[in-house]
């Protein structure tokens, strides 16, 4: 770009583009061209060096712009990450070598010169993507980033622990395992730490291996918000955990401060930090449909997870479902698609397993319960063995958006109906066995006690 006059009055701005002929080869995404073919070239964004967070859509500076403007479709990691790719008004062609081609002529407003004298003062550069292959440039003069690292070291005297006669520790053996104060508040923010030390753990093995490349954009925000939506029910099973370890009664709420103490704070920080953005008209702002897309993934897959995470250590009653988990998929493929099942010896030993779980996990809920001396078991022995019902019901969910190409009302209306007595049935049964189960449990203990 030819850089203008400093004075305050129209002037012409020409569009110079260089392409290079040599060694261009495809890039992560596998693309290839042959000679002479257009490769698609997308503008993304500008901003200031230094400020990565602010940056703008490319066409915001007075660039030579097509007629109509075409926006590219963003993955939901590439609008966090503040992607915005429109297409460049360019042409490059696959090893085609080319000097210089002016691109167009533009006459430039005062106001269009104060935004590039503006630009350039801020040090600002701009991104475009060349068949996903990323090019930074700057308006004007190359910036000169300079980084700096201060390092400070303290020194800090230790005294040898074998100095130390007595600690004074043995003397609160018997205060020291009291339960803590806000033990929800403790027991929230153990399952919520678990939770994202999972997160970095999966993100870690990710990046090892080569799935954050440096080419995949918006890769790692997409896996954040997933892998944080997907591990929520470790935070509801981990503090649920340990708050019933501290005879925590009210575990409802222990889960719903759960939910909230992590992504409270985060919301709060991003209803302002997104305000900024608009007030700036940066493209770090975020779409309303991208936050509606948000919110549905916290509604419909973090937070049931937590409650789920809850539920499988406050009460057990997901575990029964787990045994059958795996063999659902072939049974519905058979019954609602044309696969033809035929391994009945496995679907037999899987439906004993199932049995056994059962039992053994109702059992084992009404002896908690019974040790809180809670003696109303009967109906809560029926609801824990039947609820595989509405673990079974959640699964057509599951497989009839993400498993199956069903669509059509009547298609839908059959499955989810006729599925939805099916799920009863299992439900009666299931039930049935827990309570058979429990009683058996309930008499053997008490046969031998004397009442006075």
């Amino acid at each position: 770009m030819a850089a203008s006059p400093a004075r305050p009055r129209p002037r012409r701005l020409v569009l110079l583009t260089l392409a290079a002929a040599s060694g261009v080869a495809a890039d992560g995404s596998d693309h290839r061209y042959k000679m002479n073919e257009p490769v698609p070239l997308y503008a993304n964004k500008v901003g200031p060096f230094h400020n990565p967070s602010e940056t703008y859509r490319y066409f915001d500076l007075p660039f030579c712009s097509p007629e109509k403007v075409r926006e590219k479709s963003e993955a939901l990691g590439e609008v966090l990450n503040g992607d915005r790719l429109v297409d460049a008004p360019y042409k490059l062609d696959f090893r085609f070598e080319v000097e210089s081609k002016a691109v167009c002529s533009k006459k430039l407003t005062i106001e269009d010169v104060v935004k590039f004298r503006n630009a350039v003062a801020k040090d600002y550069y701009f991104q475009m993507y060349y068949d996903d292959l990323p090019l930074w440039g700057v308006p004007c003069n190359n910036p000169h980033a300079v980084l700096k690292n201060d390092f400070v070291k303290y020194a800090h005297d230790e005294e040898a622990a074998d100095d130390q006669e007595e600690s004074g520790w043995k003397y609160i053996h018997g205060d020291v395992f009291r339960f803590p104060k806000n033990k929800s508040l403790f027991s929230a923010a153990l399952g919520t730490g678990t939770q994202l030390f999972a997160l970095t753990t999966f993100i870690f093995l990710l990046a090892l291996v080569g799935v954050f490349y440096p080419y995949n954009r918006g890769a790692l925000f997409t896996a954040l918000v997933v892998i944080y939506a997907l591990t929520s029910g470790i935070a509801g099973y981990i503090a649920t955990s340990f708050y019933c370890q501290l005879e925590g009664t009210n575990w409802v709420r222990n889960l719903l401060l759960t939910g909230c103490l992590f992504c409270g704070p985060l919301l709060l920080t991003f209803c302002f930090l997104n305000t900024v953005a608009i007030a700036y008209s940066a493209t770090a702002a975020l779409p309303f449909g991208t936050i509606c897309v948000i919110v549905l993934i916290w509604t419909l897959v973090t937070f049931p997870l937590l409650v789920l995470g809850g539920i499988a250590d406050g009460n057990g009653w997901v575990l029964p479902f787990s045994a059958i988990y795996i063999e659902l998929y072939y049974i519905f493929a058979s019954v609602w698609g044309h696969r033809i099942y035929t391994i009945y010896s496995i679907l037999f030993i899987v439906f004993i397993i199932l049995l056994i779980v059962t039992a053994f996990i109702t059992v084992a809920l009404t002896y908690f319960q019974l040790a809180a001396e809670d003696h109303e078991w009967w109906w809560r022995s029926f609801l824990c063995g039947g609820s595989t019902g509405f673990f079974v019901y959640g699964y057509c969910l599951y497989y009839y958006y993400a498993r199956s190409d069903m669509s059509g009302f009547m298609q839908t209306s059959f499955f989810f109906g006729y599925m939805a007595c099916i799920c009863y049935a299992f439900f009666l049964m299931l039930g049935m066995v827990g309570f058979r189960a429990a009683l058996f449990f309930v008499r053997h203990i008490y046969k031998s006690i004397k009442c006075e």
